[in-house]
């Protein structure tokens, strides 16, 4: 078998994080090869064809530990393939560069975003040199090919859909965050402060349940800096001060299953006004939809891409009024939610079925 390395974060619970469940998963169904995986500790439930390599000492990927993953490169045998999962950075790509630059793999570069924002034309020509260059998004393989690149291909990220499914709501979890079967909850996944969009949803939010009890806020949002954690406490006093605070359960402690998380709502919204910095396709809308979520978005450019008005509504970024409108429409119409609950079932299954993308990745590995 061809010996695969995917090099990533630590993997590792919590399982919080796109990239790092990704290729979590994509190892876990990849069986016709081996697959060597950077762990911090030993990860369970994993088949005897993936090989788990204990390099990281803590889940966080800080200086110490790249410097961890550094060591490995320079010191691990030669693989096949080493599929990189981080998105390309100037610094990132010399250290692989560096790393690799004895051995004799292939090197398959999977881009999640393009950061735009921080990097030219000829920045990226630098720093994307793998010999097969994998994006999330059309928009992204779009936007490199009029650089000139011509190895480039899309695959979709993928989701394990026999877990990312329509389910029962946990009653444990549902006593936790004090919600009833009765209450209508919307749930956020997404981010405090890199987003935007959390002024919004607070805004928006509070006028909601002032005027009905029903309406119940679930953020699943993971604190990553002093920015995202002043940030909410800045939106907790503002949740106290309106008087809804115990209308909000804010969960960020690490302990929960993100798909018992999306049943437990009834729908879902990402009122974004950014992706800067974000992955093209951010799986926490994709998981929502798998989970029989209507969703509610931005129509940023790379959201369209893959969001339309048939599988999801989508409202123009930083419209509170629209985006309050359009949770008032679902609330009050339940066909409607359970059309696009249909809806977004289908097109997830039918595109980002984790079986569907492993074996595109397969057909790229046997090429290379």
């Amino acid at each position: 078998m061809k010996k695969i390395l995917l090099l990533t974060r630590p993997i590792c619970p919590p399982w919080d994080e796109g990239s790092k469940n990704f290729a979590y998963t994509l190892a876990k169904y990849a069986g016709d090869f081996e697959i060597h995986l950077l762990t911090c500790g030993k990860v369970e439930d994993l088949p005897e064809n993936v090989i788990q390599h204990d390099i990281y000492s803590s889940p966080q990927l800080n200086f110490s530990q790249k410097y961890r993953l550094f060591k490995f490169l320079r010191k691990a045998k030669d693989f096949d393939i080493v599929h990189s999962l981080f998105t390309p950075t100037k610094l990132n790509s010399f250290f692989t560069k560096l790393a690799l630059k004895s051995k004799k793999a292939k090197l398959i570069q999977t881009v999640a975003t393009l950061r735009e924002d921080m990097y030219s034309d000829d920045d990226f020509k630098k720093i994307l040199f793998g010999d097969e260059i994998i994006t999330y998004s059309d928009y992204a393989k779009e936007k490199l090919e009029k650089m000139g690149f011509a190895n480039v291909k899309r695959i979709y990220p993928g989701i394990d859909v026999s877990l990312y499914s329509p389910a029962q709501k946990n009653k444990e979890l549902m006593k936790k965050f004090a919600t009833s079967d009765d209450d209508f909850v919307i749930n956020y996944t997404g981010e405090y402060v890199r987003l935007g969009g959390m002024d919004d949803i607070a805004e928006v939010f509070s006028t909601l349940a002032k005027d009905n009890r029903k309406f119940k806020l679930h953020l699943a949002v993971r604190v990553k800096n002093e920015k995202d954690a002043w940030k909410k406490r800045e939106i907790a006093r503002k949740f106290k001060k309106d008087g809804v605070l115990d209308q909000v359960a804010f969960i960020d402690d690490g302990s929960y299953i993100m798909e018992e998380i999306y049943n437990l709502a009834d729908i879902s919204i990402f009122p974004v006004l950014t992706m800067a910095g974000k992955f093209d396709i951010p799986l926490a809308v994709i998981e929502a939809m798998a989970c029989g979520k209507p969703v509610i978005a931005s129509n940023l450019e790379r959201l369209k891409y893959f969001l339309n008005n048939e599988n999801s509504i989508l409202i123009a970024p930083g419209n509170r009024e629209v985006l309050k409108e359009n949770i008032l429409y679902l609330f009050n119409n339940p066909e409607k939610r359970n059309d696009l609950s249909r809806r977004g079932i289908d097109f997830v299954r039918a595109n980002f079925d984790i079986m569907k993308i492993v074996k595109e990745y397969e057909e790229v590995y046997e090429k290379l």
